[in-house]
């Protein structure tokens, strides 16, 4: 039974940038997981803060609540609580923000969908390789057989398997996030809305 360090080096060099791609995968995911979870605990925060100054119609306390918390959610409330600005403007602003806000929680997210297109084809050039070192082998040896192929079969195969096995968890975490990402966006947009209607019920 090989170890994994073992299947590691017969895998060849084609191993190196897949180890990259792992890596990457596995820091941006789960670095994602956490932003979003962390993102989606703040924004029920402040949104429940919101509503009890607004309920409260102490209003001169909303500059320092969104003061004192993250910008990506601060600037999109300030857009529906900024009184300069006409109902239409005001949700024009919204919508503004409110893409920003999007662009915040999918950043990076294109590693993941980069490393899960590629990572096949990267290991596919590994098996690539590995064949080429066969003919190589059998060329060297005079003959064939599969004592003179085996070692470079052998690397072509590990590639591929590498490959596949990174490219399958980025795809997991990509679809993961972007469904979790709909979500968050949905449930925060709604929020918004139901902050503004309350405002400008309570300001009229």
């Amino acid at each position: 039974m090989h170890s994994i360090i073992e299947l590691f080096k017969e895998g060849g060099f084609i191993m190196y940038p897949l180890l990259v791609f792992s890596i990457i995968t596995w820091a941006v995911g789960i670095y994602k997981i956490l932003y979003i979870n962390k993102f989606r605990k703040q924004a029920r925060h402040y949104h429940d803060e919101a509503t009890r100054i607004i309920v409260a119609k102490k209003f001169h306390e909303m500059d320092w609540l969104y003061k004192n918390c993250p910008e990506v959610i601060a600037k999109t409330h300030y857009a529906i609580f900024d009184e300069a600005n006409s109902k239409e403007e005001a949700e024009a602003r919204v919508q503004r923000r409110l893409i920003e806000t999007n662009q915040a929680l999918k950043k990076h997210l294109w590693m993941l969908g980069t490393v899960g297109s590629s990572a096949p084809f990267v290991g596919l050039f590994g098996t690539v390789w590995g064949i080429m070192g066969s003919f190589s082998a059998i060329g060297a040896a005079g003959k064939a057989g599969f004592a003179v192929v085996a070692a470079s079969i052998s690397e072509a195969l590990i590639a591929t398997a590498a490959g596949i096995l990174v490219a399958v968890v980025a795809v997991m975490f990509y679809n993961y996030l972007q469904v979790k990402i709909g979500e968050i966006n949905t449930e925060f947009k709604n929020a918004l809305g139901d902050m503004a209607e309350q405002f400008n019920s309570i300001k009229k």
